[in-house]
């Protein structure tokens, strides 16, 4: 009874061996399935890479400075500062009214000299009718030659007189007028000197104003653009409160000695009016070129490196490295690496590895 038992357990042993090998085999190929069809639950979009026509640029930097700038002082002396109407920040025309001197002395001289002039034209109408007289005798010789030569000298010193106190009174009503300060074009007051009750001198500096209110931007470049750089061409520029236009006016014709840079004065838009002062940094456009372009949502950074990835014929992810050149409006430039048929990822890129299948669900145009 045993030896047959035995025999019939011996029968069996190489059937449950055989069962034990394929289960041992078959739970790894069905685990890889299951993975692969989990990994196929990843879903992505994609699109072909772009050609567009964009303009190269120059990067520069540099300070916002005032256009021109224009020194108000005062043009005579000895006057006390009676009222200032303007303070930093005004917005003047040209011929307003920014400070007031003291007019009471020159007011007075000013009398003097109109007396002055009445005096002279009244000298000279006397030295005129004594040479009209002396001109008649000297016809008849009832009058010495010499008293005829002194009346008509005396009119002539009496015309020359009437003349200088006329020049005089001139200038008395050019110091009235000098009693008021006005602004020498239209501006932005940008520094006050000036302080109610101070006693002037002629040329000091009471006010500085930004001509026309016109800001530029004084921009550093290498001196290396600088036959490509030339007027008219356009400038953006990363304004303090948000993008700013404006266009090269000048190219300055030195270079530095020791930075190897030179200035290009950059025109801001109309109705662009930053402070000044201000240190930003922008681009200067050159010419157009071709950009073959990919956006930068497909653009992924390992070890410092830029990659993107592509969807294969069968499916499946492949990660390439590519360099990238210039940005512009969500698109980055790819300057090598990758082909121009390429399926790329634009979107689910951040959860992707390497040769993973995936599922395509769109496609970005």
């Amino acid at each position: 009874m045993q030896s047959t038992a035995g025999n019939r357990f011996l029968l069996k042993l190489p059937i449950l061996i055989v069962a034990a090998l394929f289960v041992a085999f078959a739970a790894p190929v069905g685990l890889a399935a299951a993975q692969e069809q989990g990994a196929a639950a990843l879903t992505v979009s994609v699109r072909a890479p772009e050609q567009r026509e964009w303009p190269e640029t120059v990067p520069a930097s540099g300070w916002l400075k005032p256009w021109q700038e224009a020194v108000i002082a005062s043009e005579t002396s000895g006057l006390r500062i009676t009222e200032i109407l303007v303070d930093v920040g005004s917005v003047v025309k040209e011929g307003q009214t920014l400070v007031r001197l003291s007019q009471d002395s020159v007011q007075a001289e000013l009398r003097q000299q109109e007396a002055a002039v009445e005096t002279a034209r009244a000298n000279l109408a006397k030295a005129k009718a004594d040479a009209d007289r002396a001109r008649q005798l000297s016809r008849s010789g009832a009058l010495a030659a010499q008293t005829v030569d002194e009346r008509l000298t005396t009119e002539q010193t009496a015309l020359a007189s009437l003349a200088s106190a006329e020049a005089a009174l001139d200038i008395q009503k050019i110091k009235l007028a000098q009693t008021t300060i006005t602004a020498v074009d239209d501006g932005l007051i940008t520094s006050n000197s000036a302080l109610l009750g101070t006693v002037v001198s002629a040329g000091t500096e009471l006010f500085r104003l930004i001509r026309q209110q016109r800001v530029e931007w004084q921009a550093e470049v290498s001196a290396r653009y600088l036959p490509r750089i030339s007027q008219g061409l356009r400038v953006a520029i990363d304004g303090p409160d948000g993008p700013i236009e404006g266009e090269v006016r000048l190219v300055a014709p030195s270079v530095g000695t020791g930075t190897g840079r030179a200035i290009v004065y950059v025109a801001l838009s109309d109705g662009t009016i930053p402070r000044v002062g201000l240190y930003v940094t922008g681009n200067i456009e050159l010419k157009t070129t071709p950009a073959f372009t990919v956006p930068e949502t497909a653009i992924s950074f390992r070890d410092g490196l830029s990659y993107v990835f592509v969807v294969d014929g069968n499916s499946r992810a492949r990660r390439i490295r590519v360099e990238t050149g210039r940005r512009n409006g969500g698109e980055v430039e790819i300057l090598s690496g990758l082909d121009r048929s390429s399926k790329v990822v634009t979107a689910g890129g951040a959860f992707l590895s390497d040769n993973v299948l995936v599922q395509i669900v769109g496609s970005d145009q």
